[in-house]
């Protein structure tokens, strides 16, 4: 299946041998026994603690390092320039104004406007290359290269600046590109993008009322750009002209006033030679990394942002520059990309929200960057609120960006502690049941129910993506006890999860059917199973909540019958009811609704599974267990049902026989009176239960203990005789045995806490069946082990099951009671 079957919570077990699982099965944590919170604690959050991985280096280094180096060469031609346009104002043509050749004149008066001119314009080429960036639908016509057009031809440009512009809308092959991520489904670039509808979008401002194609802003970088080089150029050739030739005009003799003039005018065109050659270079080392090296296009491919990442790589690019050149050269190299993002995700504009969410997205989900991403995201609550604020918006232009913010978050609830700062905002439960797109509407009628919608994908929405990303949010964030608690309280959101459970007969038998249908009944079920076994208040509430919503056990009721090709699902669901079966009318319910006790025992009895399926009988086993303790309506109706002779047999099954002693115990215990004829039938277990005691240890030992504590009260004192006389194992054995027992367990075990309870429950129906008895175990000790319990009894023992380290079903007679009567038995002989 996909990676997240790492976050379903499930334990697998491999079989190997059947009586290595048996033995697993025994010793494994159920709610029979009682679960460590620290051990609990590390088993939930085990995925949500990351493998330290090697530092990666960002890939947009490369650009904020590029943008330095070109920033020092900008501000040294600046410089060189600003000294030349001093030194000619102050000394030239202060100085020598009157004295200057026509020539030197005209030039130094055509290099000052060419500079000025050229300086102007760089001040605002920024400016201008900032504004042309704004657009992501532009991404097919002013591309980078469009922008950095020095490596075209002159005629090319003009002919692209003078070219009629017509905005190319996204295509569905545009939504494949952005969606290559996701194959489950494209994000929204279906139809036009949504664009400001009350402001003016800055790339596409007409500066002049006429020819407005001409004068948009977005062209005004290409005229720039070009004005620069040529200034440049004609910098280079007009100084280089006065250099070559140095005709500055004859000095006269004796003439003071012209001696320094040729040295003046030689410091001034080398200064404007410098400082265009400077500019020259600045450019040509632009164009050999972007033209020739590609370096946008190498760190779009090293970040995976796609094709339409190139839009946000140009921005980071032009961002990076700005700050080097406007302020110290080294503020460029505080930007990174995750902030660049936040940045932009703040933004009022949907492309710059755009550009935001995807390359929040893409970090997010990157296995080199993810961690860095989700820790810069997970401190900055502004950013988390902005993301929880875009699961709400419905508007199909808007899609990628809802989807893009429901990734992000279902990576960012994967860590615990942002989990809980995503819970902890306001509203942040409801904007998450958003992404869930089925309701019922309300009926007019009280006593009828309306048929539940289920959205699925439509031409220009991807409704079903939402629903996985909206049970994956809402799974992780499960995974915090407060966070459970937040879910049951959010109005209308159980009964949509509910919902997602159904699963039609054709979905489970159809083996063409779509994994992404599947995999939404998987989610669901592992969210309900998640909420079901919540311990404490919180959990017991929940549990009323789930199974007073009409539709859970009938939809898990229809998995167990019909999802035979989908053992995990039925896992899923059997794990559902047994966390259920914890509350008494959840039980009741569970009882009530026909079939679903049948079809756990056909689940349990079922031949001829596979070896990896056996997890699924061993649930079921568990599930009947829970439904059996203390529910004598839920007794009879198994009884009903015929199936005693089979749970007999199933105690020869190593795979099966622990369930099936807790369930015949049951029985047992809980039947009453009225079904003692009924009941008659667990007599044939009895060599099987004794040979059991007598051999085994731990768990398995235990359930044996407390069905024949149980079983053996349907046999009369005669029957018990020739019963242990066929076993071939005399009573003194067995008082022999009890006591060893109580010797060697001093204290009651946690993984099988109610050993020594079931051990003198058999000891008291022994005594009370024949009076021989009695005297064995005085003579074996038993009454100074009893006197021993009374002094380490605990509370772990007075319990049938737990929830966490929360004791549920408190026995009928507390251990000190079972003492005293055994003690007293003892006393009376």
């Amino acid at each position: 299946m996909d990676k997240e079957e790492e976050d379903g919570g499930s334990v697998r077990l491999q079989v190997l041998e059947l009586t290595k699982l048996s033995g697993a099965c025994s010793s494994g944590d159920t709610m029979f026994t009682p679960q460590s919170s620290i051990e609990k604690g590390d088993s939930n959050n085990s995925n949500s603690v990351s493998a330290i991985r090697p530092a990666v280096s960002a890939p947009e280094k490369q650009l904020t390092i590029f943008a330095l180096r070109l920033a020092v060469l900008e501000k040294v031609a600046t410089s060189l320039g600003t000294l030349g346009f001093i030194w000619a104002t102050v000394v030239l043509l202060g100085g020598f104004a009157i004295t200057l050749a026509k020539t030197d004149f005209w030039f130094i008066t055509i290099i000052l406007l060419i500079e000025g001119t050229r300086i102007f314009s760089r001040s605002h080429e920024l400016e201008w290359q900032h504004q042309a960036t704004w657009s992501v639908t532009d991404v097919g016509i002013n591309s980078f290269r469009a922008l950095r057009s020095s490596s075209h031809f002159l005629v090319e440009t003009v002919k692209s600046i003078f070219r009629p512009i017509a905005v190319r809308k996204q295509s569905q092959h545009s939504r494949e590109v952005s969606g290559r991520n996701n194959p489950e489904a494209s994000p929204g670039n279906r139809g036009t993008r949504k664009m400001p509808s009350r402001i003016w979008k800055t790339s596409d401002v007409p500066l002049l009322p006429y020819a407005p194609w001409v004068f948009l802003s977005r062209n005004i970088s290409k005229l720039l750009y070009w004005l620069q080089l040529l200034s440049a150029t004609a910098c280079v050739v007009l100084s280089l002209l006065k250099l070559i030739k140095r005709d500055y005009g004859e000095v006269a003799k004796g003439d003071t006033d012209k001696r320094n003039r040729k040295s003046a005018l030689t410091i001034f065109y080398a200064l404007a030679l410098a400082e265009a050659l400077m500019f020259l270079m600045e450019k040509a080392y632009w164009e050999w990394k972007l033209s020739f090296c590609r370096l946008l296009e190498k760190v779009n491919k090293e970040c995976d942002l796609g094709d339409t990442g190139m839009v946000s790589i140009r921005r980071f690019f032009y961002d990076a520059y700005s700050k080097c050149v406007d302020g110290s050269i080294f503020d460029g190299l505080k930007m990174d990309m995750v902030s660049f993002a936040m940045d932009l995700l703040a933004s009022n504009s949907p492309d710059e929200q755009l550009i935001g969410a995807r390359i929040l997205r893409q970090f997010a989900t990157s296995e080199s960057y993810s961690d860095d991403t989700l820790q810069k995201i997970g401190i900055n609550l502004p950013v988390i609120e902005r993301l929880v604020e875009m699961l709400n918006w419905k508007d199909p232009q808007e899609e990628e960006i809802r989807q893009s913010a429901a990734e992000i978050l279902s990576k960012l609830a994967g860590k615990k502690q942002n989990s809980l700062r995503v819970a902890g905002i306001p509203g942040a439960m409801e904007s998450i049941s958003s992404l869930l797109q089925t309701h019922r509407n309300p009926s007019n009628a009280p006593d009828e129910i309306c048929e539940k919608k289920i959205i699925f994908d439509q031409g220009n929405y991807g409704y079903w993506t939402f629903n996985h990303l909206g049970l994956l949010i809402l799974k992780k964030l499960a995974r915090d006890h407060d966070n459970c608690g937040k879910i049951g309280n959010t109005r209308g959101l159980l009964p949509k999860i509910v919902d997602f459970t159904h699963a039609e007969d054709r979905l489970l038998k159809d083996e063409n059917v779509t994994q992404s249908q599947i995999l939404t009944v998987k989610r669901s079920l592992q969210l309900v199973k998640m909420l079901a076994s919540t311990t404490g208040s919180t959990g017991k509430h929940l549990r009323s909540e789930i199974s007073e919503v009409v539709f859970t056990i009938s939809n898990i009721r229809e998995i167990l019958r019909n999802g035979e090709k989908h053992p995990k699902l039925q896992e899923l669901g059997i794990e559902i009811l047994t966390s259920l079966a914890l509350e008494e009318n959840a039980t009741e319910r569970i009882g009530g609704t026909g079939g679903v006790l049948k079809e756990l025992f056909n689940i349990f009895f079922k031949q001829g599974m596979a070896g990896d399926q056996n997890h699924v009988k061993i649930a079921a086993g568990q599930a009947l267990a829970m439904l059996t303790m203390d529910s004598k309506s839920n007794c009879h109706r198994i009884l009903k049902l015929k199936v005693l002779e089979k749970l007999v047999g199933a105690l020869e099954v190593p795979l099966l026989r622990v369930t099936a002693a807790r369930i015949l115990r049951n029985l047992c215990a809980f039947s009453g009176s009225e079904c003692f004829y009924q009941l008659t039938g667990v007599r044939a277990a009895a060599p099987t239960v004794l040979k059991a005691i007598m051999s085994e240890e731990n768990k398995l030992q235990e359930v044996m203990l407390g069905l024949a504590a149980h079983g053996f009260k349907f046999m009369t004192s005669e029957e018990s005789s020739v019963f242990f006389e066929k076993t071939g194992i005399k009573e003194v054995y067995l008082a022999h045995k009890l006591v060893e027992i109580l010797r060697k367990y001093k204290y009651p075990p946690i993984k099988f806490p109610r050993i020594r309870r079931f051990t003198i429950e058999l000891a008291i129906w022994m005594m009370r069946d024949k009076e021989t008895n009695v005297h064995i175990f005085k003579d074996l000790g038993m009454e100074k082990e009893l006197e021993g319990v009374l002094e380490t009894t605990s509370e772990i023992e007075s319990f049938n099951i737990f929830s966490g380290t929360v004791g549920l079903n408190r026995h009928g007679a507390s251990m000190h009671s079972l003492v005293e009567t055994a003690l007293k038995l003892l006393e009376e002989q």
